[in-house]
């Protein structure tokens, strides 16, 4: 078995090293650019203050964006996990939502950013509507496979006694899935916030217009110092849903074990 494994393993360090050299990865090219750090942080010291005014602008923006597209997309994402999941619907109802947001999940989201800013031009609202539309995509995958990981029996036990769909959801699938769609909603809401400084490098509004104007004029110090923002933003963003799934989805799985409990003793 150890044999085994160590062939396994051997393969695939081998694959790994042929990839490198297919695609040009070069580690003592990386080690000779590490200097250029140096030079990087020494010009996003030498930047003027005023320019942090407009990077916690633009910052807002990209949260607003990311915040809109988020709760939108989640809203739409929550019916159409009802009807993809495979527990709740026959094969000729979930098959056909399924291929059309795997569709919509082929499209990165700056792909999507990109398709926007053609229809509606450059600026914010492109960028939300990128998010939207990968939201949907990613959210409503998340959704249906929690809805299809929901307990059978108390669904089984439901629908014996001839209740609607919509009771069937609105009693049993919503409660018992609760703690799981919060905490999707708040994992992809961080996500887009990072997805969001991205689609503006092709105009989608939000910081990543900034950071792309910069690094194409050079000045990689000002770029820095706006990805130095989207850092900080990003680990408080953490920071605040690590406390909310703390308080409340940790309290809701503990109440869900209680009652699993109470049913079995």
């Amino acid at each position: 078995m150890n044999q085994k494994n160590n062939l396994i393993i051997g393969i695939i360090i081998a694959a790994v090293v042929a990839a490198s050299y297919n695609v040009g990865a070069d580690p003592a090219e990386f080690v000779k650019g590490i200097p250029n750090l140096g030079i990087i942080i020494e010009e996003a010291i030498q930047v003027e203050p005023e320019l942090l005014g407009t990077a916690f602008v633009s910052m807002f923006e990209t949260i607003e964006m990311a915040f809109i597209g988020t709760i939108v997309g989640g809203a739409i994402s929550l019916p159409l996990s009802m009807l993809a999941a495979r527990n709740l619907n026959s094969k000729y109802v979930y098959g056909p939502i399924r291929a059309v947001l795997a569709a919509i999940r082929t499209l990165p989201s700056i792909l999507w950013a990109i398709l926007f800013v053609i229809m509606v031009g450059l600026g914010p609202f492109a960028g939300i509507l990128a998010t939207i539309m990968y939201t949907i995509g990613f959210m409503t995958k998340l959704q249906y496979e929690s809805i299809e990981a929901v307990d059978a029996d108390p669904v089984d036990a439901v629908n014996a006694i001839g209740v609607s769909k919509s009771q069937l959801i609105r009693y049993v699938v919503m409660p018992e899935s609760a703690a799981h769609l919060l905490s999707q909603l708040l994992y992809t809401f961080d996500y887009n916030v990072r997805h969001t400084s991205i689609i503006g490098l092709v105009g989608a509004g939000g910081i990543g217009f900034y950071i792309i104007n910069y690094i194409k004029f050079f000045e990689y110090g000002k770029a820095a110092v706006f990805m130095l923002v989207v850092l900080a933003t990003v680990l408080v963003i953490d920071w605040i849903s690590v406390k909310i799934r703390d308080k409340y989805i940790v309290k809701t799985q503990r109440g869900m074990e209680v009652k699993a409990r109470i049913k079995t003793s």
